[in-house]
């Protein structure tokens, strides 16, 4: 069995690295003329070795001369063109600094937009790790490639062209010695850097799969300890550092050979071509003088160090590529599919007609239709699902013929043993995935012509596993509607029992929360997480099992918080504890993404049916 990893690279990624500079241009034109210089005064320097012996070092030792005139003038302009050479050197390294940090923060502001957009499945199949490494460490390897490999590979190339250049003016027979010379360097350290490169790319794989499980073991260390998983999750681990070790063993192995053995190539090199310059010089056959001799073989090692650069620089290139195969990947991935075209607006009426208004007046939703015209329908929060049918994954169905209607002001309960699809019914609804068969509307219109940014902001969700951003207790409240006053905040607050526990804290609602506020008990999370809801005065609102994680006490503040909120509004409970949801208008007993039962409370408690089980089950366990 072929265990070779193949060179995955895609198609044009060279090229499109490269779109990324064309902001650039003006400044790329400074770095090339820069290194222009900096390649031709290292050539000028070799050069003036020739004229500093030939005509001024073995002119004076052959006359005892003690007139030093000429040669410190030669060592003056030999002084100049390095300081050129330095200055240049300097500069284009400066500027490609920036270029690099520039480019970075064009494509992570990229990466970050269309990560936005992405579907929720994306996530669901991509590790949280694997998807940070694309925004650390393959951008790191680009950074690298920019700044350094890039302009030292180009700099490299104009030496080699220039050093050429200077060895044919000397002497052509050494100079077509030192070439076919160099090409066997280049064919030997090609074959080792191809070799390289393979398990190079299969090494950002293994790293992005590392960081993956190690982002999952930081988020569940309480788990991990509680379940005594320690030993377990140390061998998961070995095996997948062993993967990254052994894919950057064969990496490194051909990296530091190539190096190496180029240098003592060029050190053999460098031998021979003093060898033949002693035999021509002494055979007669061609004049080479001694200052021809020491000008040529600084000129053998300035050519050699450059070809040696540019095979060091082949891995790091081919590491930029492979990390920007993996960032444009996601880059291309689709994203969320978004063909609505009916929007939510305010309005007024007016004389029986809606006229849509900036501030003020009512939600309604703007409908253009195919003939030209256009309607505006009240937003009320009818909710209907009508014979949907759905699979995460093609050919494995979770959900038949689900029939559900909720009028505005009602309160439908969602009821079932884990896995019995009350939460996927919620992601439909927030259009987080589409249907396969059926149709949901909303006040009558599909939603799936409803812009999904529309639609999601006319439904409010709490969810049973609250999460906080990094920032004060009012920023995280107002995350949804940065432009409210503070005193919508509080109102907001109040109205979700949290505003007295956020007074007894010690900067009130200017309190820092960090790392998912884990400063907080999970029942004033959650009474947080109501209160960033009840701010946004959502018609339709979701509750995803908002009360299972907390306890009976707080359980009766977070439900006191959110009997309040769900006055008037239609309401989608998905429901752990079901003494909470006796009063719901009606009760939806799912059972393997079916609907088994339905009926308000005293129905089905009367049916003894599968609600009747679970209610009394649930009784007992209390």
């Amino acid at each position: 069995m072929n265990n070779k990893p193949k060179f995955e690279i895609k198609k044009g990624t060279f090229k499109r690295l490269f779109s990324y500079l064309n902001k650039y241009r003006l400044r790329l034109v400074v770095v090339f003329v820069c290194i222009l210089i900096s390649a031709l005064a290292g050539a000028l320097g070799s050069l003036f070795l020739q004229g500093l012996i030939d005509d001024n070092i073995v002119p004076m030792m052959e006359a005892s001369s003690s007139d030093y005139t000429s040669l410190i003038n030669a060592l003056i302009i030999m002084g100049t063109v390095y300081v050129f050479g330095i200055i240049s050197t300097y500069v284009y390294n400066i500027i490609m600094c920036t270029v690099s940090q520039g480019v970075l923060r064009d494509i992570r502001d990229e990466m970050f937009v269309k990560m936005q957009y992405l579907p929720i499945k994306y996530f669901d199949t991509h590790s949280h790790g694997d998807i940070m490494s694309r925004y650390t460490n393959d951008t790191d390897t680009l950074r690298q490639v920019i700044s350094q490999a890039m302009p030292q590979m180009v700099s490299s190339l104009m030496t080699i062209i220039a050093v050429l250049a200077s060895m044919f003016y000397l002497n052509w027979m050494l100079a077509l010695f030192v070439v076919c010379f160099s090409l066997i360097t280049v064919v030997v350290t090609r074959t080792l850097a191809r070799k390289s490169a393979t398990y190079f790319i299969k090494g950002q794989k293994s790293l992005g799969k590392v960081n993956g499980y190690i982002e999952e073991m930081l988020n569940g260390q309480k788990v991990i300890k509680v379940f005594t998983h320690e030993k377990i999750a140390k061998e998961e681990f070995d095996k997948l550092n062993e993967e990254l070790r052994s894919d950057a063993h064969s990496a490194n192995k051909f990296a530091n050979i190539t190096m190496p053995l180029a240098g003592n190539l060029g050190y053999l090199e460098y031998l021979l071509v003093a060898v033949i310059g002693a035999v021509l010089t002494s055979s007669g056959s061609s004049i080479i003088s001694i200052g021809t001799i020491i000008s040529f073989l600084h000129l053998t090692r300035s050519v050699q160090m450059p070809i040696n650069n540019v095979t060091n620089q082949i891995n790091a290139v081919v590491m930029a590529l492979a990390g920007a195969s993996r960032i444009f990947e996601m880059m291309d991935e689709a994203p969320e599919v978004d063909d609505g075209y009916v929007t939510l607006v305010k309005v007024i009426e007016k004389d029986g007609n809606y006229k849509e208004v900036k501030e003020g007046g009512m939600w309604a939703w703007k409908h253009p239709h195919h003939d030209g015209t256009l309607t505006y329908e009240p937003l009320k929060g009818n909710i209907e699902l009508n014979g949907v049918d759905f699979s995460y994954v093609k050919g494995k169905q979770v959900l038949y013929d689900i029939t559900v209607w909720a009028k505005p002001g009602q309160k439908i309960a969602l009821v079932g043993a884990t896995g019995a699809g009350k939460t996927t019914i919620t992601n439909l609804i927030n259009r987080f995935y589409d249907i396969e068969d059926g149709k949901i509307r909303y006040d009558g219109i599909n939603i799936n012509k409803i812009k999904k940014e529309d639609l999601r902001r006319s439904l409010g969700v709490v969810l049973q596993d609250v999460f906080l951003f990094t920032g004060t207790i009012e920023d995280n409240i107002k995350y949804g509607k940065f432009d409210a006053t503070h005193e919508d905040v509080v109102n907001a607050c109040k109205l979700a029992n949290a505003h007295e526990f956020i007074m007894k804290l010690p900067k009130g609602y200017d309190t820092m929360l960090t790392g998912n506020a884990q400063e907080l008990s999970q029942g004033q999370r959650q009474l947080l997480s109501i209160a960033r809801v009840a701010l946004n005065n959502p018609p339709v609102m979701i509750l995803d099992e908002a009360t299972s994680s907390i306890d009976t006490r707080t359980e009766k503040i977070v439900q006191d918080g959110m009997d309040k909120l769900m006055e008037g509004r239609t309401v989608f409970v998905i429901a752990h504890r079901l003494s909470t949801i006796r009063n719901a208008k009606a009760i939806m007993v799912m059972e393997h993404g079916k609907i088994i039962e339905r009926g308000n409370h005293e129905e089905l408690i009367e049916k003894k049916g599968e609600y009747y089980k679970l209610y009394t089950g649930a009784f007992e366990l209390e």
